[in-house]
């Protein structure tokens, strides 16, 4: 009986356990409230081992209401208290855990290695409309080009509460960015 032949399991090529990680980001910053803008930031996350991992972000954007600048251009005498262009800083704190693995061959070429992720955490909304803690929650994505550099995308939802015009709110803005990672030490 012809038996089945099992191709070995490489070791890792790509370690991630007790290493440092620093990325830059930029994409968009889709809020319920606010038009959407450009987003751009950077993180540190130190790995644990190859799943989990510890990640602090520090994001810049503008927070700019079309309907409240539409409004106050149609009515000049009303002006709305809150002042709606105005810069916005986002401080996160997320727990990353890398669920599933994976390597792709590129035209029977070199092996990049990717990996997906989900990260749960919470920080602060810095501008002033914003009230509390935000809760953060999101799927990601590494893609591995060599032992120390990999290209990262990641779409988050932040929930937080605001007041804009005198109402509260419970919102959901949605921050999407890609960007590149730096793994070190880099010798591994």
């Amino acid at each position: 009986m012809g038996g089945r032949h099992y191709r070995g399991v490489e070791d890792r090529l790509f370690t991630k356990a007790l290493r440092h990680e620093l990325s830059a980001m930029g994409g968009v910053y889709a809020a319920d409230l606010y038009s959407s803008n450009w987003l751009y930031g950077f993180a540190y996350t130190f790995h644990f081992s190859e799943d989990l991992a510890l990640e602090a972000s520090m994001d810049l954007t503008r927070f700019r209401s079309a309907v409240t600048d539409s409004y106050e251009s149609r009515y000049p005498q009303i002006q709305v208290e809150e002042r709606t262009d105005k810069p916005g800083r986002l401080y996160f704190g997320h727990l990353v855990y890398s669920f599933a693995y994976g390597k792709l061959r590129w035209a029977g070429g070199a092996i990049t290695r990717f990996d997906f992720n989900v990260a749960l955490g919470a920080g602060v909304t810095d501008d002033t409309t914003s009230r509390g803690v935000t809760g953060s929650a999101g799927l990601g994505t590494k893609w591995y080009l060599n032992n120390w550099f990999a290209l990262r995308f990641d779409v988050r939802d932040h929930v937080l509460s605001e007041s804009l015009v005198g109402e509260e709110h419970l919102v959901n803005d949605i921050v999407a960015t890609g960007g590149i990672s730096i793994f070190f030490p880099f010798t591994r």
